[in-house]
């Protein structure tokens, strides 16, 4: 089979690679028709974390079960699946609470184990860990399409504001215009947010982020979109949602919080030193909660959104390739020339 292998920063190809196999009763096989390039790739791509050259890559998959274990009992080929960025045993003490990202099998998509980025995939722990498409919606490309961020923008975007309490009725501030940003906008207008104020620096995503349910954007930078934010919502949103990761949102993120108001941070942190925004919260008493989001938590509500018709994050996907045109969809989101990647095989 064929998949995408990362051989150092900026350099992921797309090669032959052995077929994955059945190596525990609870595994499945999943033929991937569909998966993404995401935000969180680019740190690796660009060199700014580690990951192991000769790996594969890529951790949103959909697809159809090939075949599964002697023990997988929710599951059987040709069934229709979608599986969050982790994998869960569905079973442990942290399953059980909903905390998927912790689960005691400690396993992932990628580096080691097969990445999404590929013809195929082993799907360790199948039944806690794959998400079962309604046959009925099996073959609606339209429906697949809008299901597939729910693997991880979506739900990441959910967590943000649920992390932030956005309720119905309130303000929320959301920092950040890449695909998580986006659907975190879209979460906070779904969770009935009365206004919804859409921080970032491209046009183009702030536009989607209107279409999503923003009520105002702020396409300044720095201090100046700080003022901006606060002088809009008269002094800061008690529900802030920081979607991006880096030293410089999360900074945003405390200065446009209002005093004890509550941050939901989901950005991937990289290169974030603590002392500047941590001492802004300290002193406004504001709130941080967050952390990665436990997407099997809330894929199961989110998506009978998407199948009644209320729900569509779809528009996220700027872009779309073929598996050989992997290595171009990490150049253009590297390059900001697309928002997120979407990855369709021949089905």
């Amino acid at each position: 089979m064929r998949a995408a292998v990362y051989h150092g920063p900026g350099d992921v190809r797309v090669e032959e690679v052995p077929d994955p196999e059945l190596e525990a009763p609870t595994d499945a096989i999943v033929r991937i028709t569909h998966t993404a390039v995401c935000g969180s790739d680019l740190w690796f791509y660009r060199g700014e974390s580690d990951y192991p050259a000769g790996g594969r890559v890529g951790h949103e998959p959909m697809g159809v079960v090939e075949a599964v274990g002697d023990d997988v009992t929710s599951l059987e080929p040709g069934d229709r699946v979608l599986s969050p960025f982790s994998i869960s045993c569905g079973e442990c003490e942290f399953c059980r609470k909903g905390l998927y990202t912790s689960c005691t099998a400690d396993e992932s998509w990628g580096g080691e184990n097969t990445g999404a980025q590929g013809e195929k995939v082993r799907a360790p722990h199948a039944d806690g860990t794959l998400v079962r498409v309604p046959d009925r919606y099996a073959d609606d490309e339209d429906v697949l399409e809008s299901l597939l961020p729910l693997t991880d923008v979506m739900c990441t975007g959910h967590h943000a504001a649920v992390s932030a309490g956005v309720d119905a009725g309130d303000t929320a501030i959301v920092v950040g215009d890449g695909a998580v940003g986006l659907c975190g906008v879209l979460a906070a207008s779904r969770l009935g947010a009365e206004r919804v104020v859409a921080m970032g620096h491209h046009e183009d995503r702030l536009e989607i982020a209107r279409e999503f349910g923003a009520t105002d954007v702020i396409a300044a930078r720095g201090e100046d979109a700080v003022e901006e934010a606060i002088e809009l919502t008269d002094g800061g949103a008690n529900h802030v949602l920081e979607c991006v990761g880096a030293e410089s949102s999360m900074e945003t993120a405390a200065e446009v919080a209002r005093p004890g108001g509550t941050v939901g941070y989901v950005g991937v942190p990289q290169g974030v030193e603590t002392t500047g925004f941590l001492d802004t919260m300290f002193r406004k008493n504001v709130g941080l909660e967050g952390g990665v989001a436990p997407v099997r938590k809330y894929v199961d509500d989110l998506m009978a959104d998407v199948l009644q018709g209320t729900l569509d994050p779809s528009p996220v996907f700027t872009k779309t390739v073929d598996l050989d045109g992997v290595p171009d969809g990490y150049a253009a989101m590297d390059e900001r020339d697309a928002v997120k990647v979407m990855v369709k095989l021949d089905d």
